[in-house]
């Protein structure tokens, strides 16, 4: 991201935080100084170095850092991850807010490298979805991409994707994919959701380039594999499953051939890591 980008999510957290003054950290001079240092309590992927260095940097521009891990590595539990010294009022007031970022993104980074791990020897990529909190979507992709994750669309902007709703309202896939055509370049590609075997057969003729498995079962994806490969129109299209995808069932969808897996789970509802802050 870009650097105005994270200062100014840094700066609306903080506003939250410290709406007009920090009682508790009234309690030390200005002048006085601290250590600190993060310690890892769990094993994980290390995501988010720039938001918390900036969010003292912020609030102190004094602040002095060591990195022992940058963005993208993995650490484990008893790691020393970062030391930092500053003042301790303005150490002590961005403490929360430097540790949600980070938190956040290296569970972000660590839930995706678990799932890409457990699809290594497949020719299958991780990928994340739309399905992110309202203001960190670049942060969190970013996180996905730290973790050997792919990014699908950033936006709306980005790529044509017929979802069921599109396709129900226009009155079919082969409607709405002409018509989406008639408004697009030629560098736009078009994604289509589909639901059953007989809707896969439907993007397929109409030429989608990206056909997306829906909540089907194995079977299910193996067939419309087989039917995208074998399709008259000679066209490679590139395949992707999403829905109800588990740590338990990653394998064997990806072991249907399809080429992508996408997880809304990666950023809605991912677990953060367990880091601290400790002074000394």
């Amino acid at each position: 991201m870009l650097s105005f980008e994270i200062d100014a999510l840094i700066q609306t957290a903080l506003k939250e935080d410290i709406p007009y003054a920090d009682l508790s950290s009234s309690i030390f001079a200005p002048e006085h100084h601290s250590k600190a240092y993060l310690l890892a309590k769990q094993d994980g992927v290390f995501c988010g170095a720039q938001c918390f260095t900036r969010t003292f940097e912020l609030l102190d521009q004094s602040t002095v850092f060591n990195l022992r891990k940058k963005d993208g590595d993995r650490f484990q539990s008893g790691d020393v991850l970062l030391e930092l010294e500053t003042h301790t009022a303005p150490l002590l007031q961005g403490e929360r807010t430097a540790l949600n970022f980070l938190q956040h993104l290296s569970g972000i980074a660590t839930t995706t490298a678990r799932m890409v791990e457990l699809l290594r020897g497949t020719r299958c990529a991780v990928t994340d979805t739309r399905k992110t909190l309202p203001g960190l979507r670049s942060l969190q992709k970013y996180a996905v991409a730290c973790g050997g994750g792919k990014n699908h669309r950033f936006g709306l902007s980005d790529a044509v994707m017929l979802k069921d709703n599109h396709i129900d309202a226009c009155g079919s896939i082969a409607e709405a994919i002409a018509a989406v055509r008639r408004n697009i370049g030629h560098m736009v590609k078009i994604e289509v959701e589909t639901r059953t075997l007989d809707e896969v057969e439907q993007a397929l003729d109409a030429c989608a380039d990206v056909i997306m498995f829906d909540n089907m079962s194995i079977t299910q994806m193996e067939r419309g594999v087989a039917l995208a490969r074998n399709h008259k129109n000679g066209i490679r299209v590139v395949m992707e499953a999403s829905g109800d995808v588990t740590d338990a069932n990653i394998r064997a969808i990806a072991e249907t051939g399809v080429d992508v897996i996408s997880l809304g789970m990666l950023t809605h509802s991912v677990r953060t890591c367990n880091i601290s802050m400790r002074i000394g």
